[in-house]
């Protein structure tokens, strides 16, 4: 694998990870504000998917054609982090798949060391290469998909990758009681020290 599909993988596993954390959840408790910043899971596959359309479009000369409303002057603050009554859940999985798939025709088409320019950054920032915005995506989507990881376990106690994530440890409700029970009497105690 070169490095661009090297890349280009981790962004689609990510995206895939985010997309994920959907499954099984209600429609409420998708869109419901689950921290004080109202920050939700269908809000963040929102987030993700209208940024990457920029970035792999606008940012490239490739403009997806998709109107964003949610980026306008006039749309209420922080709009691409929430849905309104009128956005649904299929309407947000569908955006995700089209901003996915006009990203990876973007990722296909231009090498690594492509030029584009960010008009929303700073001036001095604003050229970048096709490999500098994957390394970015990658990062935001892998840093909204811990929001959602720690957002999904509010709900309904869901971790990483489900029962058979490797990476997680397996046990018992009783175990995770007991786990969080000397994490809270050891930060009890440090307060004491």
């Amino acid at each position: 694998m070169n490095d661009k599909e090297v890349l280009h993988r981790y962004l689609r596993l990510r995206r895939e990870d985010l997309l994920a954390k959907l499954d099984g959840v209600g429609d409420y408790d998708a869109r419901r504000p689950l921290t004080p910043t109202g920050t939700n899971l269908l809000g963040l596959v929102k987030h993700v998917a209208s940024v990457q359309l920029g970035y792999f479009g606008e940012v490239f000369g490739r403009p997806s054609g998709r109107d964003l409303p949610w980026f306008e002057d006039d749309a209420a603050p922080e709009a691409d982090l929430w849905l309104t009554a009128e956005e649904s859940r299929e309407d947000i999985i569908e955006l995700h798949h089209f901003s996915a798939a006009h990203t990876d025709a973007t990722i296909e088409a231009l090498p690594l060391d492509a030029v584009g320019e960010v008009p929303w950054w700073s001036p001095a920032r604003r050229r970048v290469t096709l490999q500098q915005i994957l390394v970015h995506m990658c990062v935001e989507t892998a840093q909204h998909l811990g929001h959602a990881d720690i957002l999904r376990e509010l709900v309904d106690g869901s971790t990483g990758r489900g029962q058979n994530d490797p990476n997680m440890p397996q046990r018992t409700a009783e175990e995770w009681k007991k786990h969080w029970e000397e994490v809270e009497t050891a930060a009890r105690h440090a307060l004491h020290t």
